[in-house]
Order: structure tokens, then sequence, then C-alpha cells
């Protein structure tokens, strides 16, 4: 009910605001920098004389813009990254003119190192969440934009780090080998993206090659596809540029950790620009036995083939390899006491490893100034293998833990092809931005399991809890329920997608996708073979409200969906091929507000519905039943930016109660879902204290929440603080020290199980030097 008052009260608002609006025309303009290429990206803000409410736009990739305008003089304040801000007095009559030249020079951060950015850590626009360049205000959804100013200033390496700041993300321990965020109380391991392509394989990302992270949280399966019920991960990366950049970046710290990564970005000529990211690291842990070693390369090219067509080619090649570390079990209904560094299992036989191929192609051109042509092909090959034997119960005496081991390996090769058909067109009062859409892709993934056994005999065994480091012998073979499989997916779909400017106080945002999902599964074991066929449609519906430019109410609504295979197709028999996919529906009402320059407010309150889960016939426990559901309500509070021309800031609250709304196979009704903790808070704070020194300050709290969906396993909540130093050492020359857990405090951070604990970093001190020359 409370969705339908807030809906009603932006109706309500948009038809006081729609009423007697003047005549708009056309305004264009061009974003160029000091060597006349094009500005992609950059945020066009239209501030007319004597009014509060004007325009937003975004330059697209030839650096042109269009704005509708009501006839009168204006200021225009254009800004991009690496650039500086530039302002312009422009006036607009009754009809199009000749477009607006708009020249922005190199920013300084560009070529010095300071101890805090100009724009501090805002991003202000993404064309990921519609395909279609929009400012962050004017989208109807909850999205955190962690940038690369951000990334640095905490020496993040990991999407762990990143979703600290993040509020409704959380990440799970993931079984020591990958990543697992819980977005808004749905786990999920599938749902990354890179540059808007689905990267699904489960492995520990790195960060070395990113601009940002975005986190686009609610369904998002009209723009993605199936999946992402309660959010998504995008990770952009870093493309090559006209405006020369060489930095080394060297990191050390306790626990032996060492990392080095370099960013040439070079052009070649005035057509031609080459950038090349790299970088690795060997490093330990406080966890006993760890070690990390991982690398990666990833060069890529821009080509202006002319002023209305651009040609962006990249690769890259990463290499993980670590120890599976699953944590410590658990004791009447707490984690264990015992040493945080204290592996329990046998490190001899707990690899881990990735190797990850991407390769892409986007070809962009732009027609005029109303029509956008884009299409981008990736190419992704992944080959995995884990193997870990790893805690179970621990008996009643707490003096022997259970430990029993397997190991899995998947190959996967993905390809992916879409296209997008963007097209601005004003009708009369109205302007609309329509967009067309087709994606094309198919993956194969081949799936094999091994169990441990105990002196070849025994699949589980008892050591001495006081003792857990075991290095019993192990045999590795198939048992009788072990996976080897293949399975190859299809996919087909079409999207449409209107975003529709009432007037400059009213925009709606509507469209639909379809997806034609086929899999098919065959089991190698049995000679088994099994097919599933899906058509899913998924709608999303918004409206936004502004009142003023730097304010905007908005309404969601949003649907997705996700095949009975699951995230990572690991098994289709007679029973789930005959199930529904999974239904996520999310209602969503928040609040941007551009406070000032450089610095925003948002919040949301949502309810994410998930139905069509599956649960056990209470006459008959053999027949599987899709009417478990599951439920998440929730609050998010968010700040970025710059609060002062010194202070930087970055975090927000997260409220979220997450429970079973309707028993399930694995819970009962009302139980509460796990790594879901009601309250998050987080907030990094950047104080410029003198031209070369600054200082920062974290503090991290979670509430207590449950390791399983069974909430027999409570892990308790936890505040930590970190700490860091930046000195400018030359205009090129930045040296940092961050800390990690100040104040040394112990806690658990996740949990993949009941007995799967993850304990949180103990206090580390890590010295970065970064240089450009």
């Amino acid at each position: 009910m409370e969705y339908l008052r807030a809906v009603a009260g932006l109706c309500l608002l948009s038809m006081n605001l729609l009423g007697g609006e003047p005549p708009r025309t056309q305004f264009h303009g061009k974003v160029i920098d000091q060597t006349r290429a094009p500005v992609a990206g950059a945020l066009i803000v239209a501030k007319p004389q004597g009014r509060t409410a004007g325009a937003t736009g975004i330059s697209g990739p030839t650096g042109a813009f269009t704005l509708p305008l009501e006839s009168g003089e204006y200021l225009l304040t254009v800004s991009a990254n690496d650039f500086q801000d530039a302002t312009q007095t422009v006036s607009v009559g009754d009809a199009s003119g000749t477009p607006v030249e708009i020249l922005l020079t190199v920013s300084e951060v560009r070529t010095t190192v300071t101890v805090t950015e100009a724009a501090g850590y805002q991003i202000v626009a993404t064309n990921t969440a519609t395909k279609t360049a929009t400012p962050l205000i004017d989208i109807p959804q909850s999205i955190t934009v962690v940038s690369r100013e951000l990334i640095k200033d905490q020496l993040m390496m990991s999407m762990a780090d990143v979703v600290r700041y993040v509020p409704g993300i959380t990440m799970a321990q993931g079984e020591g080998h990958r990543d697992a965020p819980v977005i808004r109380g749905n786990s999920t391991t599938s749902d990354f993206y890179v540059n808007g392509v689905r990267d699904d394989v489960q492995y520990f990302r790195d960060l070395y090659n990113l601009e940002r992270v975005e986190a686009l949280k609610g369904p998002n399966a009209m723009i993605f596809g199936r999946g992402g019920g309660g959010g998504v991960i995008n990770r952009a990366t870093k493309e090559a540029g006209f405006t020369p950049l060489r930095e080394i970046s060297l990191l050390g710290g306790t626990f032996g950790n060492k990392r080095i990564a370099g960013d040439l970005d070079q052009p070649l000529s005035d057509k031609v620009a080459f950038r090349l990211n790299a970088m690795y690291e060997n490093s330990n842990s406080f966890r006993n036995y760890f070690n990390l070693e991982r690398y990666g390369l990833a060069p890529t090219a821009t080509i202006l083939v002319d002023a209305s067509t651009r040609i962006r080619l990249s690769y890259e090649y990463f290499h993980d390899q670590r120890l599976t570390d699953r944590g410590i079990p658990s004791y009447q209904g707490q984690p264990a006491v015992t040493h945080r560094s204290t592996f329990f299992g046998n490190p001899d036989e707990s690899p881990t490893h990735a190797d990850v191929h991407l390769g892409s192609a986007v070809v962009e051109r732009q027609v005029g100034t109303r029509l956008n042509i884009r299409n981008n092909t990736l190419f992704g090959g992944y080959d995995k293998f884990y193997r870990n034997v790893f805690p179970g119960a621990v008996n009643a005496t707490a003096t022997l833990v259970n430990l029993s081991g397997y190991d899995n390996a998947t190959q996967r090769g993905n390809a992916f092809n879409q296209t997008d058909v963007t097209y601005v067109a004003p009708t009369g009062p109205l302007q609309h931005t329509l967009l067309w859409g087709a994606e094309f892709g198919r993956q194969a993934t081949d799936n094999f399991r091994q169990t441990a056994y105990f002196n070849n005999t025994a699949t589980s065994i008892n050591v001495p809890f006081a003792s857990p480091t075991d290095f019993t012998p192990i045999t590795w073979r198939q048992a009788a329920s072990d996976a080897n499989n293949r399975a190859v997916n299809t996919v087909a779909a079409t999207y449409i997608q209107d975003q529709v400017s009432l007037t400059r106080f009213v925009q709606l945002v509507g469209g639909v996708r379809f997806d034609r999902f086929d899999l098919k599964f065959h089991n190698n074991r049995n000679n088994d073979k099994r097919r599933r066929k899906d058509n899913l449609i998924s709608p999303r519906a918004g409206i936004v409200v502004k009142p003023a430019t730097p304010l905007s109410l908005y309404f969601n609504y949003s649907v997705s969906y996700l095949p009975s295979a699951g995230d990572q197709f690991a098994s289709l028999d007679a029973t789930t091929e005959t199930l529904k996919p999974e239904k996520f529906t999310n209602y969503e009402a928040g609040v941007k507000w551009d406070v000032r320059r450089y610095l925003s407010l948002t919040t949301a309150v949502y309810r994410l519905s998930r139905t069509n889960t599956r649960s056990v016939d209470p006459n008959n426990p053999a027949i599987i039943l899709q009417t478990g559901s599951q439920r998440t309500n929730g609050y998010e509070l968010g700040i970025n930016g710059n609060v002062t021309g010194a202070w930087t800031v970055s975090g927000g609250y997260g409220y979220q109660d997450a429970f079973i709304s309707s028993a399930t196979a694995a819970a009962r009704l009302g139980a509460q879902i796990a790594i879901v903790p009601r309250h998050t808070f987080s907030l990094w704070n950047n104080y410029r204290i003198l031209p070369r020194l600054s200082g920062g300050l974290g503090i991290i709290h979670q509430a207590d929440m449950w390791a399983g969906v069974d909430n027999t396993v409570t892990l308790p909540g936890f505040t930590r603080a970190d700490a860091a130093l930046y000195y400018s050492l030359t205009e090129k020359m930045r040296l940092q020290a961050n800390i990690e857990n100040l104040t040394d405090k112990k806690y658990f951070i996740s949990a993949h199980s009941n007995n799967n604990i993850t304990p949180g970093y103990a206090r580390a001190l890590r010295i970065g030097l970064t240089m450009r020359f």
C-alpha cells in the first residue's frame, strides 16, 4: 500500500507540473578537447536565468548532445572526468541553429598526482542502466557507483572491498574461491558484467583495469536479461583516450603484501590511441598457509574511423591462484572459539585457480544528431578449478571437528553480440529517446566434480579441534552423485525502451524485453539428455519528477526471471526440467538530490519479492511444488562527493528485512535470509589537511546476521575503523599509507554456511606509491 501511495503522490505532483508548459526547441552542441577529439560522456547542465528547473544531458560517442529547451538565456556547465569544467552562456531561439562547440581542457589530475581529485568520488552519469547516456539523477533506480578515485584511495583490490561501501549489498564467503554477493537478500555468483556484457563464471575479479564499478539494484532483466533478481554489478573498464597517461603503482604491506600495476595511455595519431593496463601480485594473509598470486594484462585501442564512427578493441588475460580457505566452524550457535589465523582442513589439497580470456570489439556510429548505432561483441574463455578440504560440525565437547572435501573443474566459452539503436525523436512538446536492441549469445559449460577419500576409504574424518590442520593422504575420485556434464545454452533477445521528457519537470521510462532461453543438458555419466526452453518477458516502468534541476523523485517497477537450471546451469533433471523460472518483482520509490556541485544524496525504499521458489508438498515429500517465496523490504541512503572543497565522502546506510514469506524446500516460513544484516552503515572520509597532505577515516558497521537460512548460527555484529594518510612528494608522485582494521577488532565478516565462517582481516598496514611521468 505504501508503494501505491508513493505512486499516487508522484502522479499528482507530475500532473501539477505538466500544466502550462511553453514550447521547447532542440538545442544541439558538441563537446571536444584541445586536439578537437570528441569527449564522450560529458555532463551538460543548462540552467535558465530566473528559473530553478533546467535540463541535463550527456554527450554521445562523437561528443554531440541535444537538449530540449525553452527560448531564453542559459548558462551551460560542462564537466567530464580528467577535464576542467567549462561554462558558457547561450541564447536559445525558436528554431535550432548551428551546434555550439564547447572546448574542455585537460585537468591537472591527468598529469599530476594530488592528495585529492577535483571531482572527488562522484560519478554523474552512466550508459549502463538504460543503454543510453543518462545522468544518474534522471534514472528511476538505486545505483551506487564506485569511482577509480575511491578505489585508489582505499587501495581496493577485490569486489569484496568495493561492496563494503555499497548499501544493500554484502559479500558472502563464496567457499573461498569466488565472488558471491548478496544483493537485496538474493545471493548470486553470476550477476557480474563487464561493460554491460555477461561475465558469469565463478572467480575472484580484480580491479586493476577498471574505470569504475556500478551496482544497479533491483531486477534488471529489461537491460541485462535473465537473472539479476536482486541487482547486478557491472565493471566499466578503462578505454584508450587521446590524452597521454603513464602511471606506475607499487604496493607493499603486512602479511607479505606485494603488488605492482601500470597504466599506459598513448595516442598513436589523431585517429588511433592505445592503452595498456597490467598488474602482478604475490601476497600472503593473516590466515595460516594462505598465498595469492595473480596477474593481468589488458591492452585496448580506440580507432576514430571518421567524425561519426568509433571502434574500441580490447583484450584481457587474467590469472588468479590462491588457497581455497573456507574459514572456521561454529559451536553452540556462534563461531567456534579459535585463533582467527587457524586453518581447518588440508592446505596442500586446497588450491584454486582461474584463467580468464576476454576479447571484445565495440563499433559505434552516430548518424546526424539523433541516431546512434552500437554493436558490442564479446568472447570469453574461462578455465576454473578449485579443490578444498573444509570443516564441518564440531562435536558436543568441542574436542573434534569433521573434515570432508571435493574438487570441481569448470570450462566455459561465452560468445555474446549486442546491437543497440538509439534515436532521439522530438514530437511536439515531448522529447523521446527511443532504444531498440537485440542480443544473441551462446554459452558452453563443462563441469567435472570429484570427492575426497581420506586414506582412499572414507569421505570424511574427525580431527582434533585443537589442531585442525590435517595432512591425511587423500585420493580424489568421483562419488555416485558427482557431476560430469555439459550444458549448452543459447539466448536470443530483443528489447525496446522509451525515455520520454514530458516537460522539464516530468520524465517517463518504460521498456520490455523478450528472451528466448534454450538450455541443452547432457549428463556424461549416464548419457541422460535434458532440454528446457523458456520465453521470458521482462518489463520495466518508471517515472521521474524534477521540481528543480538538482532534485528528482522517482518510482520504479521491474521484473526479472531465473530459469530452473540455476545461475550456473549446474543440473537439469527430470524434476527441474519441468519447473517454471523463479520470478523477481521489485517496487521502489526514491529521491536523488545534488546538494551542491560534486555532492549527491540518494535514498530509496523498496519491496523485492521472489516467487516460484521450490517447496515440498506437505502431503507427499517426493513431490516438488513452486509455492515457496521470499521477500526483502528495505531502505537505502547514500552520500557521495565533496562536502567542502577539502572534505570528500562516500558511503551510506542500508536497512534490510529479508525473510521466507512462504516455506521453501530449504527453509521454514518466517526464516531470515542468511548473510543479510538488518542494518549496515559505512562512511569513508578524505580530508585535505594541507595542500600536499590529506587523511582518510572509514567506519564500517554491520549488525548481527545468520550464517545459514536455518537460523541456528549467528555472526555477531561489529564496527570497524580504517584509516589512511596521503602525501604528494612531488606533482607526479604520491605516497599513501592505509591501515585496515585500525583497532585490530576481532570479528567475522561473512560465511558460506554454519560451519564455513570467515574471520575478519587482522590489522594490516599497506604502503602505496603512485608515480606519473
